[in-house]
């Protein structure tokens, strides 16, 4: 039943996205696009590899591209696309919103034998940057880099791809004056803590002035979206080049959202 309540909402996802019907006008034709985009979003939620999933879909009766042409196309679908169903599917914003960063690992070695043997814990992940709105608890954007980065480079892209922010929530890795003034001529509510010894600066006077304790509170949920996708889904991720980190993490959010649709 989860299953075919997952294909009918991305195939109302897909008619609002006005998608083809196949990938590419002249391609085989032998899959459609909502079997491409079932299969990759259902080896997310089962945390499973392109074999894996393909042979149980296969054995299921359920028809599904092989594991060699799932990879290929995560590969080919866009970045734009991915983004635009995980704004879909957070549905209607209410203009609160927090920010905040996490990683994925890269590596999923025993912990157990790395102390056994004396061995360094992996440092390298995946970063991921997210907005998340605090009343429906769904992601609204995400960006992804293969390297940790520090949580401002991707402030300004979050921001320009939703249009209706009201309250704007993170915390004090996120104190700069810049940051608080392009909210405040944006319309934009702050309520980022102000790092110790910093006390300087016009518009962050002017933003702390209708400090809300209440609403700041209210951040951790993006830190609590975090651990649940996590929980739920893995934090690993298992491609090695950009566009698949990009696109295994999408799907997480994604699947995330969809599983808090009634």
């Amino acid at each position: 039943m989860k299953q075919v309540k997952l294909v009918k909402k991305l195939s109302v996802l897909l008619k609002q996205l006005n998608q083809r019907e196949y990938f590419h006008r002249l391609g085989p034709k032998k899959y459609t696009f909502l079997e491409h985009i079932f299969a990759l979003l259902l080896k997310e939620v089962m945390n499973s590899s392109f074999r894996r999933i393909s042979n149980l879909l296969n054995k299921l009766g359920i028809k599904v591209p092989t594991y060699s042409a799932l990879c290929k196309s995560r590969k080919r679908i866009p970045i734009k696309l991915w983004q635009r169903l995980l704004l879909l599917t957070a549905g209607l914003s209410s203009g609160k919103v927090a920010i905040d960063g996490t990683g994925f690992s890269k590596t999923n070695p025993s912990f157990h034998y790395l102390k056994r043997i004396n061995g360094a814990n992996p440092k390298n992940y995946t970063k991921l940057s997210a907005l998340l709105d605090m009343k429906t608890k769904k992601f609204l954007v995400m960006r992804i880099r293969t390297t940790p980065r520090h949580d401002m480079q991707d402030v300004k892209y979050l921001l320009k791809r939703i249009s209706d922010v009201k309250v704007f929530c993170g915390d004090k890795g996120y104190c700069a004056e810049w940051l608080y003034e392009m909210c405040y001529w944006k319309g934009i509510q702050t309520f980022i803590p102000i790092k110790k010894n910093i006390r300087r600066g016009h518009f962050r006077k002017k933003q702390m002035k209708n400090w809300n304790q209440e609403e700041y509170n209210k951040r951790s949920n993006v830190e609590s979206g975090f651990s649940a996708i996590k929980r739920k889904y893995g934090g690993l991720v298992r491609a090695k080049k950009i566009k698949g980190m990009r696109a295994e993490i999408l799907c997480k959010g994604i699947a995330h959202n969809l599983n808090l649709v009634s």
